[in-house]
């Protein structure tokens, strides 16, 4: 068996920016097996399959980290709209991913741009003081706040104590004892360019730090849009 791979680097303007990932072009489904030891080779946050359906523009798409296949993935459903677009000739107006999280749409706009239509989630507080400690202890200072979904977002005054975080290995103990996918750390940026920082872990899912998280951006961005409007 012969099989086409692309690695594109998303949410970029260069190559060796923003976050690779691995794109395989299928005629029919692998099995999960053989799909998951691609991906594990591969050794990228994440590496998406994706197989054509009947309907113009319309695709099954399937996302492995190096651990296990995940439910959502941004930067490697833009990947895989670049790919059809500029590398395998599609030429449809909007492409339509049938995923475990529903219908994704990504199209070109008028500056060949793509764009990607991700769910909005919002987060609730949390007031729980066991996992506020758990966190200030993984992570070497206490976060201003904490809020959940799947995920956990922690809130930090500044971007400087965001960049500066680095969390011990015990940040694997901590989301699993308390159900969680990953975390995220975040904090409003101190310059004009941008409006807030953030950085992503999830180490249960192979993946210690992601650099671009665009799932988390489906958290982040109504977060933020609340707070800064």
């Amino acid at each position: 068996m012969q099989l086409r791979q692309f690695q594109v680097d998303a949410f970029a303007a260069h190559v060796f920016q923003g976050n690779p990932a691995a794109i395989v072009p299928l005629d029919s489904w692998l099995s999960d097996h053989l799909m998951q030891a691609i991906a594990l080779e591969n050794n990228l946050s994440e590496t998406a399959f994706f197989v054509p359906e009947a309907a113009e523009g319309r695709y099954e798409l399937r996302w492995f980290t190096p651990e296990t296949e995940v439910d959502l993935c941004g930067h490697a459903t833009l990947a895989t709209a670049h790919v059809l677009y500029e590398h395998l000739g599609v030429a449809a107006d909007h492409l339509t991913f049938a995923t475990r999280s529903g219908d994704l749409r990504v199209r070109q706009n008028a500056s060949s741009l793509l764009e990607m239509d991700f769910p909005a989630l919002h987060v609730q507080a949390v007031e729980d003081e066991a996992l506020t400690n758990d966190f200030a202890d993984v992570l070497g200072t206490r976060p201003q706040a904490l809020f959940r979904e799947t995920d956990c977002l922690a809130v930090f005054e500044n971007e400087e104590s965001v960049a500066r975080l680095s969390p011990t290995m015990r940040l694997a103990d901590v989301l699993d004892r308390h159900n969680l996918r990953g975390l995220i750390v975040t904090a409003p940026s101190a310059t004009e360019d941008r409006d807030f920082v953030s950085r992503f872990f999830a180490p249960n899912f192979g993946i210690p730090e992601d650099p671009v998280t665009g799932t988390a951006h489906c958290v982040l961005a109504p977060f933020w849009a609340d707070k800064l409007g």
